[in-house]
């Protein structure tokens, strides 16, 4: 066995509190870096950003983009360091990649499901298509994990059609964590039937999860061709946001000369469905300046009156409602 040699002067000289104190502050900053690549997983940074407007982003067929008033949609920036108004909150243990997909096969949901649900209300004919829920990944501590496999359709939730993920989490709303349902799912060609009981959903414990990662094949047909740019934001979250502003491209008198910011998901049959990050979203529609916040009522809408400001919250359960509402405040004098 050797002995190490002893330090020479040029090695021991490194080694001065200087250097370890410069050492040190680069540490933090590689730290620093690597939390904003690579977080820890499991967890993730919801930051504020502004609302942006929703006008710049839709495009419909002959129908020039109109100006009275403005309709803003708004997202959480996902990051991991922290900034004003930010939340650090336990997200659920899936890829980063399949997230991802996730986040634009639900923004391609809202994309589809807005324009229907506003071309629906203006009397034009529509049509909306979909074979299930595909199951993309599991929560392993799920019951529905001893049941369930990725490739599973899920038709039905306790006698409910189920043609979108809208409509699967809006069967499960009314549940707790506990709660038993019955699903009916096709495995290949063949359908099978399961009890499930939910799990806490881990950003809000009061809600109730199957424990499924999902996405669904809707298929609409409109008479008008609407394209929305989204930019790269992903979620559902703007689905309300753009069929008001939908609504309003198509002459229908929305904002009344106002600034509206709305948020919610949207299902086919028009109404809305909670959303995560109002804490955030609350604070950004303050940043943007508006006027008014539509809000899915319930949870969302007591969030948002905690951070609002002198901003009006209006909780609202449906596109129908929202537009009752806001024609009742008037115009902006």
């Amino acid at each position: 066995m050797t002995e190490e040699p002893a330090a020479s002067p040029s090695r021991r000289s490194w080694f001065t509190p200087g250097r370890l104190a410069g050492a040190g502050a680069l540490i933090l900053v590689l730290v620093f870096v690597a939390a904003w690549i690579a977080p820890a997983d499991g967890y993730e940074l919801q930051l504020v950003d502004p609302a942006h407007p929703v006008a710049p982003l839709v495009r419909i067929a002959g129908h020039p983009t109109k100006s009275d008033g403005t309709i803003y949609f708004v997202d959480v920036r996902e990051r991991w360091v922290r900034a004003d108004g930010s939340s650090l909150v336990h997200s659920p243990p899936i890829s980063s990649a399949l997230e991802q997909r996730l986040g634009a096969v639900e923004m391609s949901d809202s994309q589809k499901i807005a324009p229907y649900v506003a071309l629906k209300l203006l009397g034009y004919k529509t049509t909306a298509q979909s074979g299930g829920v595909t199951v993309l990944a599991l929560e392993p501590k799920a019951p529905a994990a001893k049941v369930l496999k990725p490739g599973d359709v899920i038709v039905d939730v306790d006698g409910t059609a189920v043609r979108t993920v809208a409509e699967l989490r809006a069967q499960l709303a009314p549940k707790h964590p506990g709660d038993q349902v019955d699903v009916r799912y096709m495995r290949g060609t063949e359908t099978h039937e399961a009890k499930l009981h939910t799990i806490a959903d881990p950003t809000d414990p009061k809600h109730a999860l199957v424990g499924v990662t999902a996405s669904d094949n809707l298929d609409v047909k409109l008479p008008l061709k609407v394209a929305i740019d989204a930019g790269g934001i992903g979620g559902p979250s703007a689905g309300l946001a753009f069929a008001l502003d939908i609504l309003q491209e198509l002459g229908r008198n929305v904002t009344h000369g106002r600034r509206i910011a709305a948020t919610g998901e949207l299902a086919l049959d028009g109404s809305v469905l909670p959303i995560g990050g109002v804490k955030q979203k609350t604070l950004g529609v303050r940043r943007a300046g508006v006027d008014v916040f539509l809000v899915p009522a319930g949870d969302n809408a007591r969030e948002a009156r905690k951070y609002a400001g002198g901003i009006r919250i209006i909780p609202v359960e449906s596109v129908r409602q929202a537009l009752r509402a806001l024609a009742t405040i008037g115009p902006k004098a």
